[in-house]
């Protein structure tokens, strides 16, 4: 009877494993979703006590859910342990939500967001007097500007760039130098990209510019008329004079082995322009706060809270407690 005992050791595994899966997506939040006007979003209340502060989520590049498939929700937890809700929304065409991202400024994500906090302002479980922003990667461009309002109250920028051709250029040397390209591979690359920039100045449609590189380029560049609609409206973005004039709280989240954002240029900008802010570091950490290793997609899976390096979660919370007035939950 050695098997029986074999498979019933198996199945025991397999139900404890499954059960342990389960509980590390079960997250200690409340999740509504809302309507704000044309946005569609999930707020994430903590699970206990009347009120609480408001960390509004603005996302990076690309087609981004309110949860950012699940990625956001360590967060939310961790924030509402520190007595704050979070709230997040579908960008404009993502989950049949009006509108087409790829057609949006920074100034639209701005007004937006602006729009939340507004909308957030009279929700009777939000303390209009705790409501702050947190952005990522892209979001670079838009929470310093969104931080001027008189209404937020505190910043959390992860991974931003402050100029946009910086980061362009800083991402496309470190790629090819990641993969190990010839001299005369940078050098082709980087005229691509003087061509590309001459397009952009020249206010040239797409047509033009696929005509000028070829579909080859365009194809493994991923620039569709809408993307390049977007580049085109935004290539210009650089936060330094918004920056400049943040005067609340700000945690600057930087990574060491991001290839996507030049750190080192980020965080010696918001050192010269932003009094007072609080920069961790994470040598070990990707853009987005994973290690970036293949081995983060199976955590994702199994363990999320784990998907991140060590302190990423805890130093957030630890900023949030930390603001005047803060009160967590009880």
């Amino acid at each position: 009877m050695k098997w029986v005992r074999v498979l019933a050791s198996v199945l025991v595994l397999v139900v404890v494993s499954g059960g342990w899966v389960v509980y590390q997506h079960s997250y200690s939040v409340r999740e509504e979703r809302v309507e704000i006007g044309d946005l569609r979003g999930v707020l994430a209340l903590p699970e206990s006590g009347a009120r609480h502060g408001l960390v509004v989520f603005v996302h990076g590049d690309g087609p981004i859910d309110a949860t950012h498939s699940t990625f956001y929700r360590p967060l939310w937890e961790a924030f509402a342990r520190a007595g704050y809700a979070s709230l997040s929304w579908d960008k404009p065409g993502i989950n049949g939500a009006p509108g087409n991202w790829l057609w949006q400024t920074m100034g639209d994500r701005v007004r937006e967001t602006l729009d939340a906090v507004a909308w957030a302002r009279g929700r009777p479980e939000i303390d209009p007097e705790r409501i702050g922003v947190w952005g990522a990667s892209q979001a670079g461009w838009v929470v310093p500007a969104v931080a001027r309002h008189p209404d937020v109250k505190f910043m959390i920028a992860v991974s931003p760039a402050v100029n946009w051709h910086q980061q362009g250029r800083f991402n496309l040397l470190a790629s090819l130098e990641a993969r190990g390209a010839s001299d005369e591979e940078v050098a082709a690359a980087l005229a691509r990209r003087e061509t590309t920039l001459s397009h952009l100045r020249r206010g040239s449609s797409f047509e033009e510019y696929r005509t000028a590189v070829g579909d080859a380029v365009v194809r493994d560049a991923g620039m569709t008329a809408d993307r390049w609609q977007f580049v085109s409206a935004n290539h210009l973005s650089d936060a330094s004079a918004d920056l400049a004039r943040v005067r609340v709280p700000v945690l600057l989240v930087l990574g060491g082995r991001d290839v996507n954002v030049d750190v080192a240029d980020t965080e010696a900008r918001y050192l010269r322009l932003v009094p007072g802010v609080r920069v961790v570091r994470y040598p070990d950490a990707a853009h987005d706060m994973t290690r970036g290793s293949f081995w983060d997609a199976v955590v994702a899976v199994v363990a999320p809270r784990s998907l991140f390096v060590d302190g990423y979660l805890a130093d957030q919370r630890r900023f949030l407690e930390g603001l005047r007035g803060s009160a967590p939950p009880g």
